[in-house]
C-alpha cells in the first residue's frame, strides 16, 4: 500500500498532510466521516503517525469532501492517539497547502476561503505575494468559557483551581504557578506530567458537555501558563491527547484563551495579543466579536501565524511488515514478550 503526504510545520509543530492513497470517506456529514476513519481506518492513522514513518509529537491531516456548502473542502485532524475536533496550526498549514496547491484561486494581496473541520467551519485569510503565502488568519467557530475557577483534586499536586474554555476543543487553563512549579524553570517533563494528571483528574469527574454536538463534548488537554497580564505577550504549553506537546502555541488554544480572558473582562473587542510556545513560535489572537451561539459570552476569535514546507513523498506499507501500520515504544518488555518466548 502507498500513501502520499506533504510535510509542513507550524512554530515547529508538524502537519503531515495526506494527499493520496487514503480511502474515500463516504459519510454525509464531516463527523460521519470523522467517526468512519476512527472505525474503519484507524490503521492508517497509526501508520502515519507513529514510528516508524512518524513519532510521538506527529500530527497530520486527513483531506475530505465537505458537508458544508461554504468550504472548499474538509479536513480530519489526527494525532498520536486519535483525532482532534480542532487544530489551529494545521489550519494555519492548510491555507499554504490550499493555495499553493491549486485547491483555491490565489488572490493578491488577501486570498479568503473556509474549510470545514470536525468542530464547524473555519474562515481563512491568507496573505499572498508573488504566489507565495505569508501569514495565515483563520477565523474561529464560536468560543466560550466553559467553567471558571473549578477545584480538582490532582494525584501529587492536591487540590488546584483550573478555568475550563472551550476554541474549537476543550482545555483546562491555569498558570504554571498553580500547581507550585513556575513555567520558565522547572523541566518541561515535570510541566508535562502536572498537565496530563489535571486532565486525567478532570476526564474522571463530571462530563464535559457541548452546547449542540455530543462528538465534541470532551476535554482535549490542558493549557500551562505564565503569569503575563493581558496586555503582554504570553508564553503557554498545551499537552493534548496522550501527554504530546504542542511545538506551536496552539490555534485552538489560544482561542480558548482569548474567550476566557475576554470573559473574565480582561481583553476587549478588537485587541490583538501575541502567544509564544515552546519553540518561541508565535501566534496572534484577537476577539472579533459575539457569535451567535447557545452558550454564554461566545465570541468568535481570529489566530493568526506562519507555516513552512519541510517535505514531501510516499510512505509504503507492506503487506508482511509486522510493523508496518505503525508502533510506539512500549513502557515494559512484558508488553510485547510472552511467557512461553521468554
Amino acid at each position: 500500500m502507498r500513501l502520499s503526504y506533504l510535510d509542513y510545520h507550524t512554530c515547529g509543530e508538524p502537519v503531515r498532510i495526506v494527499t493520496a492513497g487514503y480511502p474515500e470517506l463516504t459519510g454525509a456529514t464531516i463527523l460521519d466521516k470523522r467517526r468512519q476513519a476512527r472505525d474503519s481506518h484507524d490503521h492508517l492513522r497509526r501508520a502515519m503517525m507513529l514510528e516508524p514513518r512518524g513519532h510521538a509529537g506527529m500530527y497530520g491531516v486527513i483531506p475530505v469532501e465537505a458537508s458544508h456548502p461554504e468550504a472548499a473542502f474538509g479536513v480530519l485532524f489526527t494525532h498520536n492517539e486519535g483525532y482532534s475536533t480542532m487544530c489551529g496550526h494545521a489550519t494555519i498549514a492548510l491555507g499554504r497547502y490550499a493555495i499553493e496547491r491549486g485547491l483555491v484561486p490565489a488572490v493578491e494581496p488577501v486570498t479568503r476561503f473556509a474549510i470545514e473541520a470536525p468542530c464547524g467551519l473555519l474562515r481563512l485569510a491568507c496573505e499572498v505575494a508573488d504566489g507565495k503565502v505569508g501569514e495565515v488568519r483563520f477565523e474561529s467557530v464560536p468560543a466560550f468559557a466553559h467553567a471558571r475557577d473549578r477545584v480538582v483534586e490532582v494525584p501529587d499536586f492536591g487540590s488546584i483551581t483550573t478555568d475550563i474554555a472551550y476554541g474549537g476543543a476543550f482545555y483546562c487553563i491555569l498558570p504554571a504557578s498553580r500547581f507550585g512549579l513556575d513555567l520558565f524553570e522547572t523541566p518541561v517533563e515535570r510541566l508535562t506530567e502536572a498537565a496530563a494528571a489535571l486532565t486525567d483528574a478532570v476526564r474522571a469527574g463530571t462530563p464535559i458537555t457541548h452546547p449542540t454536538e455530543p462528538d465534541l463534548g470532551f476535554l482535549y488537554g490542558t493549557i500551562v501558563t505564565d503569569e503575563a497580564g493581558p496586555g503582554e505577550t504570553s508564553f503557554n504549553l498545551c499537552i493534548f491527547a496522550e501527554g504530546q506537546i504542542d511545538r506551536s502555541p496552539t490555534g485552538s488554544g489560544v482561542t480558548a484563551r482569548m474567550a476566557l480572558d475576554h470573559a473574565k473582562g480582561l481583553v476587549g473587542m478588537g485587541r490583538t495579543r501575541s502567544f509564544r510556545s515552546i519553540t518561541g513560535g508565535r501566534f496572534s489572537g484577537r476577539v472579533l466579536g459575539p457569535a451567535a451561539f447557545p452558550a454564554e459570552g461566545a465570541v468568535t476569535v481570529e489566530v493568526g501565524g506562519l507555516s513552512y514546507l519541510a517535505g514531501e513523498g510516499a510512505f509504503i506499507i507492506e503487506a508482511d511488515d509486522p510493523l508496518g501500520l505503525g508502533f510506539a515504544l512500549p513502557a515494559r518488555f512484558a508488553e510485547i514478550s510472552h511467557p512461553h518466548e521468554r
